[in-house]
């Protein structure tokens, strides 16, 4: 009979065997890809300047305050940094880890709310789909708020659920309880406000809708509230205190006048996320709408429903920041793995195992699509990504999109056969095969869009006292990559709150520029091919070392002599060895037996 299938539809060894190849998966692929702008440079240099200059309470980019964000990131990558050093893999850690255990997290989770068969779907449903799969591969912060949020989120319902464990050891219930604030601190701490205001908004929508005014009070709110406060004030007073201008700048400006307002320049239409929606969820878009209508109906018999939480969860969240001033496409992350608990829920439930074959369709058809795609993506070329790279994409793009075909296949075949969990596995790692072919592929763009090869050429000629220039531009995974921090020189942007407080490490326009670099004996400098053509018009002594179709590097003074790259020239004297002056060295790794 092929109705509802029995929850061993994989064996334990076969789900080990799977969680293992999932894990080298997920974990062994971080290395590969070279750091991209923005993001990744900058969520490495500000790790990377924390344990050179040994300052961890005021992060800072480019030796520049910069108090967008709270440090949790910063510190974990930091502490990777100086464990097993300065790599690819070790920038991309965090968001790595947060994102596997979300995955993990969430099959426990579901499983005791809804069941074993659908805490595996669940977990299957998270970990393949497309933007769970990029975000937690990529040097960005907000895998981490990710988790911490939608942990917590798991951790309440946990803590609320009707069930004989329970009433057998209420203690059980308050650790739970309590281990939510603590996850909530931890979101507070990973990006701010946001982990612990959206939370609260779905708490009070929760009470309303089920009227049930004491809920707020079963969360006990008192307890926890000073729970979050012993973790997170530590830092907010202390980096107050070392600078007086922060909580003005952080609590307003960075929360409520980006909420409100258009000032950080990423307004979006209302509508903007749902395309983004539709596409993270892939391959699963055949059991979305399922989902959030399995969401939505009321367990009888009990007082706490689980999955309206989680359904008022993911519909406010998405909600809120529709309507927000301000959007990026990985602002949504944090309601995928309550979406993957109800598609869990769904697909486990009767209706769900007949028709998981069904539902796995629009994956195989959206592969098929992309597969006839894949040859027109050459025409994304540009000036700056030329068209060779486009084609050096193609074959991984191919792999990705044959991998979410195949997938889809198999998993129909296996829906077919009554094999739920089974078919969820195989589209899970067809999903996954599908985003790690978009991301390990993107690499082959990385001459336009990192700055690794440029650095590897010209830090062996670099000395570290020699001033270094970026006129009027900003690439933000050079410092990371030369090991050393660059003299803004007209370019303000996202380090204008910075430069506004520490002036004199900056250079304010090109007429400055000129002057200094016209008094300096040797001094080097990033440009781009316009800015270059406008010095040699003005017959500035400059000689191109070498350029791409984005920058150009120049230097004056002699031919420098190259040095061995790792030698004791790369590290800087003590901490703090970047100075307020123009010519400062930049922040080096610390010398052998260097004194802090």
């Amino acid at each position: 009979m092929r109705g509802l299938v029995q929850p061993r539809d994989l064996s334990g060894g076969t789900l080990l065997a799977l969680l293992l190849a999932f894990g080298l998966l997920w974990f062994g692929t971080l290395e590969q890809r070279r750091l991209i702008n923005p993001d990744e440079g900058r969520y490495a240099e500000i790790p990377r300047e924390m344990v050179a200059s040994g300052d961890w309470i005021t992060p800072r980019l480019n030796d520049i305050k910069y108090l967008y964000k709270p440090p949790l990131q910063y510190w974990a990558t930091a502490t990777a940094f100086t464990a097993f050093g300065e790599h690819h893999w070790t920038a991309r850690l965090w968001p790595a880890l947060t994102g596997f255990l979300g995955v993990l997290f969430t099959v426990f989770a579901t499983t005791r709310l809804f069941g074993r068969q659908a805490g595996l779907i669940a977990g299957a449903v998270l970990g393949g789909s497309l933007l769970w799969n990029v975000i937690g591969h990529l040097n960005t912060l907000d895998m981490g708020v990710s988790f911490f949020l939608s942990a917590a989120v798991f951790a309440l319902c946990l803590a609320q659920r009707d069930d004989a464990s329970l009433r057998q050891d209420p203690r059980e219930s308050r650790r739970w309880q309590d281990g939510a604030w603590v996850l909530l601190a931890l979101a507070v701490l990973s990006k701010g406000l946001i982990g612990l205001a959206l939370p609260a908004f779905v708490v009070f929508a929760y009470a309303l809708w089920q009227r049930d005014p004491g809920f707020i009070l079963r969360i006990r709110p008192g307890r926890g509230l000073a729970i979050l406060l012993a973790i997170t004030a530590p830092w907010f007073v202390a980096v107050s205190l070392a600078n007086p201008e922060f909580a003005r700048f952080f609590f307003i400006h960075e929360h409520f006048e980006r909420f409100l307002t258009k000032t950080h320049g990423r307004y979006q239409p209302p509508w903007y996320f749902i395309p983004i929606l539709l596409a993270g969820m892939l391959p699963w878009l055949g059991g979305l709408a399922q989902g959030l209508i399995a969401g939505v109906r009321r367990e009888p018999g009990r007082r706490f429903q689980p999955r309206r939480f989680l359904f008022l969860w993911a519909v406010l969240v998405f909600a809120f920041f529709s309507v927000s001033g301000s959007k990026l496409s990985s602002y949504i992350l944090p309601i995928f793995p309550a979406l993957a608990a109800l598609i869990g829920l769904y697909l486990s439930e009767g209706a769900g195992t007949r028709r998981i074959g069904w539902l796995t369709m629009p994956a195989t058809l959206i592969g098929g699509v992309c597969l006839l795609l894949v040859p027109f993506v050459t025409r994304f070329a540009s000036e700056k990504v030329p068209v060779a790279l486009y084609e050096a994409y193609q074959p991984w793009l191919y792999g990705g999109a044959a991998a979410l075909f195949l997938a889809g296949l198999a998993a129909f075949r296996l829906g077919r056969q009554g094999r739920s969990v089974a078919a969820a596995y195989a589209l899970a790692f067809g999903g996954f095969g599908f985003g790690q072919g978009i991301l390990l592929g993107h690499d082959k763009l990385a001459v336009a869009n990192s700055a690794h090869d440029v650095a590897a050429t010209i830090r062996p000629q670099l000395a570290p006292d020699t001033p270094f220039f970026s006129v009027d531009t900003y690439d933000q995974s050079l410092q990371f990559y030369l090991k050393r921090t660059t003299t803004m020189v007209a370019y303000r942007d996202e380090l204008a709150f910075g430069i506004s407080r520490e002036p004199e490490k900056f250079i304010a326009d090109l007429a400055g520029f000129e002057r200094t670099w016209l008094a300096t004996p040797t001094a080097w400098a990033l440009m781009s091919p316009a800015t270059w053509q406008e010095m040699q018009r003005k017959g500035l002594p400059m000689t191109e070392v070498l350029r791409d179709t984005r920058r150009v590097i120049v230097r004056k003074g002699p031919p420098p002599n190259p040095r061995p790259e790792g030698g004791d020239d790369d590290c800087f004297a003590a901490r703090g060895a970047s100075s307020a002056s123009n010519d400062r060295p930049g922040l080096g790794r610390p010398c052998a037996g260097a004194k802090p």
